[in-house]
């Protein structure tokens, strides 16, 4: 299935999230393309799995956790070209008027604010090494908003924005900075929906099947590569054929 081949000797990977899901699928191409890749994650316990992939035990919204995360990365590795945010939650399903505070908030800080904290830690490692890419996963529900999923939605869409002004900020450099808009994908937040939430979602892909982490795996490597180079600040519908803008 994977058929394009990237060379990514040499770079230096850091993937939030990437104990499961799309993260985990991503750490497996860029490790596999040849890329020395750091996990953030809330993992068991710091643990290097081999010599090309380290797994750091970390809070993405833990701000001081994830600077000094980015700085053993930088130390061990000789700096950090690659970013990619996958690191959330999916949040409970229920209106807005009865939606928990305290689970609002903790989806907006781990899916917004878990994303503005490593973008803000890796940055300046980027900006030595005078080239970077940077792919934040957000969703079509920060496009078009999900009922039931106001939290998501929310964060999601800060997301967007949150890449669409980096992108310029960082646009005369060599830095990108893009986002993949996935729909329904077959992960571990599948398994935390309910199954008539889940047919809901599914009900509105043209396709009628969600997507795999394969499938976003392929397009988060091309994001990552030097092929793209004129885009940033961009978003990446994978939503089989849901995206109408």
């Amino acid at each position: 299935m994977n058929s394009v081949r990237y060379d990514f000797n040499g770079k230096v990977a850091v993937v939030t999230g990437g104990e499961s899901g799309i993260g985990a699928a991503i750490v497996q191409r860029l490790h596999a393309s040849g890329a020395r890749v750091a996990i953030m994650d809330v993992a068991k316990g710091a643990a290097s799995v081999d010599d090309g992939i380290t797994v750091i035990d970390v809070d993405v919204t833990d701000v001081k956790a994830v600077e000094a995360a980015a700085g053993i990365v930088a130390d061990r590795f000789g700096g950090i070209d690659i970013l990619v945010n996958c690191a959330g939650v999916m949040g409970a399903n229920a209106p807005l008027w009865e939606y928990d505070v305290a689970e609002w908030r903790r989806v907006i800080e781990v899916d917004l604010n878990g994303t503005f904290i490593p973008c803000r830690s890796c940055i300046p490692h980027m900006l030595k090494r005078g080239w970077g890419r940077i792919v934040n996963l957000a969703s079509i529900a920060g496009k078009e908003g999900n009922a039931n999923a106001s939290a998501y939605s929310a964060a999601k869409a800060g997301v967007l924005a949150l890449t669409k002004s980096l992108g310029k900020e960082l646009a005369d450099t060599k830095i990108r900075v893009n986002a993949i808009a996935p729909a329904m994908i077959r992960t571990t937040l599948f398994e935390q929906m309910s199954e008539t939430y889940a047919k809901q979602m599914i009900a509105k892909i043209p396709m009628g099947r969600p997507g795999t982490v394969e499938e976003i795996a392929s397009l988060c490597l091309w994001l990552c590569s030097d092929d793209c180079s004129f885009s940033t600040g961009a978003v990446f519908d994978a939503s089989g054929g849901r995206a109408v803008y």
